[in-house]
């Protein structure tokens, strides 16, 4: 097994003086060198073979013994240089100071067998400087949620880190999982995470809170050069305006895939925005079952509801608001950085007109269609009805008022289903003549499934695959891999992975709601 490593991130940024896992708060540096703590009995759970292939690896090189040892955390390939970052961030609208990777571990970057540059992270492989008052440790439930996860968005088209692999460690961690007091062990885990940056907002709002502009200037011209290589050149306000615009247009895209998916990052502290729009950090997130803008999987953010599904796009310029106030020692005009976040409203607006045409079908979208858009997302609420259920088979039959019956199995509810089934049927008499005003229906047929995937990372499918693995059964993790590779074919003889949420997951722990107690 061979990996070339090329560390830029630490041979140009300043790193702490001081080393160990101890906590402490760091200054005047945006990373600490820290080893992985050692585990019993590393075991490869599971892989995936896509980012394997991207970064050179085989399954030859999975299989050695040494790679267990390694993204386990018991050892260290040439060129490896493991260290947490250092940053800050603000949690649920409060300042909360220096938090930094409290239980992440980067070994490196690596130059990937496509010439890409990618950063290898350990989640869950012991304390560090920014651990607090816990142990770094993460445990097998919520590993399998983030390897999952990360492999499912990669493969629906939305921007993720992704997951090279899952590791059991043979130890167990002891965690509160509703904090109710009842601390029990778990088995514990480690999943290796690979993104080309893992930088987020918090990096650059904690140098700034402290006035360390010489270290903010550093980080920016640092991620420009490696991160945005397409808008590096001399220092200028100029290149720093376009590069935030970037970041804004890029948190647009994604938040808008988002909603497309039906995706809950349930945490959407300014700690957890990646700086190049990726999808970061897989805690309490959560799919939609039943449309509903209200819903949040995150049991942290139950009564608030700040991060709930329909909010997001908001909370995300909120966010990019913090990002703006910390730049703004780099400006001497802010009008830059309020164009950029104009530019975020408008790159947002326009991709959920995209959104609003794929996912209807449509050749484009007319100011007519966003709201015939907003008036079935009212109906898919009123009548409790599955959200990625309901847009798949609104793309299989001939749209009209008759195609409701088909469409009777994304309801939860009987009752609401007659109750609103009229106005289901109005509503669907006028998609079918704005359809007929395009006039092709295989085209038609065709950007809907493009665009509505079949299979989503339901929340009780990723539970009962847990619950397997628990046992020491990991097929369900891997049936759920090989289902959520494809998640736009219809896949025969797998149509189980794709039906509504049952009854019993209603309120079950892990599918209705979670928290970040791992």
């Amino acid at each position: 097994m061979h990996l070339h490593f090329d560390n830029r991130l630490l041979a140009e940024l300043p790193g702490d003086p001081l080393t160990g896992p101890h906590v402490r708060q760091v200054q005047g540096a945006l990373w600490s060198s820290v080893t992985p703590t050692a585990v019993r009995a590393p075991r490869v759970l599971a892989w995936s073979r896509e980012v394997a292939d991207q970064l050179g690896l085989t399954a030859p090189d999975i299989d050695d013994p040494q790679f267990a040892q390694v993204f386990g955390g018991n050892g260290l390939l040439r060129g490896m240089a493991p260290y947490a970052t250092n940053y800050g961030g603000h949690q649920f609208g409060n300042w909360a100071g220096q938090l930094g990777d409290g239980r992440a571990i980067s070994l490196g970057e690596v130059i990937a067998a496509d010439g890409s540059r990618q950063e290898l992270q350990l989640k869950g492989a012991g304390p560090t400087p920014y651990s607090r008052f816990a142990d770094g440790r993460a445990v097998l439930r919520s590993s399998i949620r983030e390897f999952l996860c990360s492999e499912a968005m990669a493969h629906l088209g939305v921007p993720t880190t992704r997951a090279l692999c899952l590791l059991g460690t043979g130890e167990d961690v002891v965690r509160d999982m509703f904090y109710d007091g009842h601390a029990a062990p778990e088995p514990g885990a480690v999943v290796c995470r690979v993104a080309p940056s893992f930088l987020r907002f918090g990096h650059f709002e904690l140098p700034a809170s402290r006035g360390d502009t010489a270290l903010l200037r550093q980080l920016v011209d640092f991620t420009i050069s490696r991160d945005f290589p397409h808008l590096d050149g001399p220092v200028s306000e100029a290149r720093d305006a376009a590069w935030f615009a970037e970041v804004c247009t890029r948190t647009a895209t994604l938040m808008a895939h988002w909603m497309r998916v039906g995706f809950v990052h349930g945490v959407m502290n300014t700690d957890n925005l990646s700086i190049t729009g990726l999808t970061i950090d897989y805690g309490p997130y959560g799919w939609i079952d039943d449309f509903d803008l209200d819903w949040t999987p995150n049991t942290t953010d139950a009564q608030g509801r700040r991060y709930r599904f329909g909010w997001q796009p908001q909370v995300a310029f909120w966010n990019l608001s913090r990002l703006a106030g910390a730049l703004s020692p780099l400006f001497t005009d802010a009008a830059p950085l309020q164009a950029a976040l104009q530019g975020y409203a408008d790159a947002y607006a326009a991709a959920d007109k995209i959104n609003t045409a794929a996912k209807l079908g449509l050749a484009e979208c007319r100011a007519e269609d966003l709201s015939l858009m907003a008036d079935l997302r009212n109906l898919l609420r009123a009548a409790e009805v599955d959200m990625a259920l309901f847009f798949r088979g609104l793309g299989e039959d001939p749209p009209g008022a008759e195609a409701l019956d088909a469409l009777h199995d994304a309801f939860y509810d009987d009752a609401k289903y007659h109750a609103h089934a009229d106005a289901f049927r109005q509503w669907l008499q006028r998609y079918a003549l704005r359809c007929a005003q395009d006039g092709d229906e295989s085209a038609r047929r065709a950007r809907m499934r493009a665009a509505n995937p079949r299979y989503v990372l339901r929340n009780y499918l990723a539970q009962e695959a847990i619950d397997r693995a628990h046992a020491g059964d990991l097929g369900g993790v891997h049936d759920l891999l090989e289902v959520l590779r494809r998640p736009y074919d219809d896949q025969p003889g797998r149509e189980g992975f794709a039906r509504k949420r049952p009854d019993w997951a209603r309120t079950k722990a892990g599918c209705s709601m979670l928290s970040c107690s791992s």
